[in-house]
C-alpha cells in the first residue's frame, strides 16, 4: 500500500485481516442530494456513509465559504459515529472518482490520524473486480479517536491574498469554471489573480483511477510545480482541492489547501477576480 492510494485486492485482504479497516462510502456530488440513499442501494461491504455537507463541513456562510472546515470537536464526533479508534486504518471511497471522498482523506489527516487511504478507482474499481456490495446502512459500533486540528497546513482567504511570487496558486476546479464560462453556485464567475488552472478531473484516468506517480509529477512539473515549489490549492468550496492535495503527494510534492476556496473569496466584493486563460 501507498500512504495515499490503497487498491481493490489489497482492501479485500484486509479486511480479513486481524485489523480490518473502517472503510467510509462518501458519496458526494455537486447538484446531487441522494448521496445516502445511493450509499443504501449498494455499497461495500462494512462501509459506513458519511454526509460530506454535515460531518465533513461546518455551517456555510459567505465569510467563510460553502464547506468550511468543521469544529474539530464535531469531526470527533463524527468519526467516532463511523467507528474509528485512534489504532484504526481507515479507506475512504467515492463513486467520482475519489472527488469526494478526498475531502474525508484530507480531514482525517488534518486532525491527526494518519493511516487513511484512498480506494483507487473508488466504487466502480470494487465492482469491476467483482467483488459483491451490501444494501441500507451498516451497524456501527461507536469509536474512541480523538482528533486535534493542525496536523496539515491550511491557508487562510488572506494567506492567499498576500502570497509572495514563490506561491502557486492552484485552482483545481474544472476549465470552464476557471475561465468564468460558466458558474453554476458561487456569486462570481472567474478565479483568483495569478492562479493556474490543473483540473483534478486529469489526476485520473477514464476509469478514475490516479495517475501513475510519474506520469503526475509530470503534469505538476508542466505547470512549474516541483520539490522547491509552494503549492496552496483551491476549488469552488475545498472539496475538489483535497484531491489536488492527494495527487501533489502520489507524486512525491506537497500542497497546501485553502479551505474557503472560491466560494469564500468570490463572496467577497473586495477581492478581485479574473477571468480568461490565464498566461501561465
Amino acid at each position: 500500500m501507498s500512504s495515499v492510494l490503497i487498491d481493490v485486492d489489497q482492501l479485500a485482504d484486509a479486511m480479513l485481516s486481524d485489523t480490518p479497516p473502517v472503510v467510509l462510502d462518501v458519496r458526494w456530488q455537486l447538484g446531487d442530494a441522494d448521496g445516502h440513499a445511493h450509499y443504501r442501494a449498494g455499497h461495500i461491504p462494512g462501509a459506513v456513509y458519511v454526509d460530506l455537507d454535515t460531518q465533513l463541513a461546518g455551517p456555510p456562510a459567505p465569510d467563510v465559504g460553502r464547506h468550511p472546515l468543521p469544529d474539530i470537536t464535531a469531526l470527533t464526533e463524527a468519526a467516532r459515529s463511523w467507528g474509528v479508534d485512534d489504532t484504526s486504518p481507515v479507506v475512504v471511497y467515492d463513486d467520482n472518482g475519489n472527488l469526494a471522498s478526498a475531502r474525508a482523506w484530507w480531514l482525517l489527516r488534518w486532525g491527526g490520524h494518519r493511516d487513511v487511504r484512498l480506494l483507487d478507482g473508488g466504487l466502480a474499481a470494487w465492482r469491476d473486480a467483482g467483488m459483491r456490495l451490501s444494501a441500507g446502512d451498516t451497524p456501527v459500533r461507536p469509536g474512541s479517536v480523538t482528533l486535534r486540528a493542525g496536523s496539515l497546513p491550511v491557508a487562510t482567504i488572506d494567506d492567499v491574498a498576500s502570497r509572495g511570487p514563490d506561491v502557486v496558486l492552484v485552482d483545481a476546479r474544472a476549465a470552464e469554471r476557471y475561465r468564468g464560462d460558466v458558474e453554476p453556485v458561487d456569486p462570481r464567475a472567474g478565479h483568483i489573480p495569478g492562479a493556474i488552472t490543473l483540473p483534478t478531473a486529469e489526476n485520473v484516468d477514464a476509469d478514475g483511477r490516479f495517475h501513475a506517480a510519474p506520469q503526475l509529477r509530470e503534469r505538476f512539473a508542466r505547470a512549474g510545480v516541483t520539490d522547491a515549489t509552494t503549492v496552496v490549492a483551491y476549488c469552488g468550496s475545498g472539496v475538489n482541492a483535497a484531491h489536488e492535495i492527494a495527487a501533489l503527494e502520489i507524486a512525491g510534492l506537497t500542497g497546501t489547501l485553502f479551505p474557503g476556496s472560491w466560494s469564500q473569496w468570490s463572496a467577497d466584493p473586495a477581492r478581485p477576480a479574473e477571468t480568461g486563460q490565464n498566461s501561465n
